[in-house]
């Protein structure tokens, strides 16, 4: 029997402005649903009654509230999932939090409303009354842990590993249509397409080599791969972080070093000292309450986004690369006097006498 899939929503393709440089379009296509690294992911649990989804009753024209809220054992795989995640030693960290409008990642268990995720910052989209990861069937049951690590996998910015275009799957179409139509997915046409047969932009996967082992694969019953021969009779991943998996969270998510450059004060400037893929943090601790410019000026192609220090943890605030002029990436925010912020710069490529810097004023 075919297995219950995680199904992602359809999303429109990141849109850019037009004439990018190849290897710019190449780092904001690759980077564009990644959180900046050392940020630390707040998430919560639906557990309120009036939390829940209105759905139909099937013939008789009546509707019911599912409730999304889940039982302790079903938050606590859940909760195990992301510890294993971060004891990969990841730049991300995780906290669960009780207030939602605290968290990135707010977790429904609606029965019945499949298993998915939003896509790394695309959670960042979604209102706060509303679910950015769902749990649709029970996690204790044998073989499905994966599926939170799976979901957690998304929630990180990973997408599904057997849709990259160097698995070099070919698939029977319509046995898989036919398959998925049934139980226990029961998928329409679109929906099989977006979340198994579309090929994913090569600058988008989670790795140069697929990994028929990721946590990010699908099983298959027999039947539905052609090519390559030795997965005709079924494709069988072992639910668990591979060692790919690993290596690939590593490479955008690097575990904290001390910051390499100097605090930033407000109209003074610091060199970034940075190589091409390279980040650093600067500290701003602002002498007066009102709207400042932070960002790169020289011979870069950076990305600039800001922290506000709340308890101790960096909380996001703003800033992404938009597309647009590779050179001076500025963001403006209203920072407060007594408050202390963080700048994060990465930078994609320099050029010329390499003598970029960050500053703030």
């Amino acid at each position: 029997m075919t297995a219950r899939y995680c199904s992602l929503a359809w999303q429109p393709a990141p849109a850019f402005v037009p004439g990018l440089a190849a290897e710019r379009h190449s780092a904001l296509i690759a980077g564009s649903r990644m959180w900046a690294n050392h940020t630390l992911l707040h998430y919560c649990f639906f557990d309120d009654d009036t939390d829940g989804s209105v759905i139909p009753v099937p013939g008789s024209g009546a509707t019911r509230r599912v409730s999304w809220a889940g039982p302790k054992d079903q938050r606590d795989v859940v909760r195990e999932c992301f510890e294993e995640w971060q004891d990969l030693g990841i730049g991300v960290s995780f906290a669960e939090v009780g207030d939602r409008s605290e968290a990135e990642l707010r977790i429904g268990f609606q029965l019945g409303d499949g298993s998915w995720s939003t896509v790394g910052k695309d959670a960042l989209q979604v209102g706060l009354n509303e679910r950015t990861m769902n749990f649709g069937w029970d996690l204790t049951a044998p073989g499905e842990r994966g599926t939170a690590l799976h979901e957690i996998g998304h929630g990180l910015g990973m997408l599904h590993e057997h849709q990259s275009p160097f698995a070099g799957i070919h698939w029977d179409d319509e046995a898989v249509y036919a398959d998925l139509a049934g139980p226990p997915n029961f998928w329409s046409r679109d929906r099989t397409f977006f979340n198994i047969l579309r090929k994913l932009d090569p600058r988008e996967v989670n790795g140069s080599v697929w990994d028929p082992q990721s946590i990010m694969e699908y099983p298959f019953e027999a039947g539905l791969i052609l090519e390559p021969e030795q997965y005709r009779a079924g494709l069988h991943p072992p639910g668990t972080l591979s060692a790919a998996d690993k290596e690939y969270v590593l490479r955008w998510y690097p575990p904290a070093r001390p910051p390499r450059a100097p605090a930033l004060v407000p109209f003074r400037s610091a060199p970034l000292g940075l190589g091409p893929g390279e980040q650093a943090d600067f500290v701003v601790e602002p002498p007066e309450t009102r709207e400042y410019t932070v960002g790169t000026f020289g011979d870069s192609d950076a990305l600039v986004v800001l922290f506000e220090e709340r308890d101790g943890e960096p909380r996001y605030l703003t800033g992404e690369d938009d597309g647009g002029t590779p050179r001076n990436a500025t963001i403006k925010a209203r920072l407060v006097k007594g408050r202390r912020y963080f700048v994060r710069v990465r930078l994609y490529s320099s050029w010329g006498s390499g003598e970029t810097a960050v500053m703030c004023w």
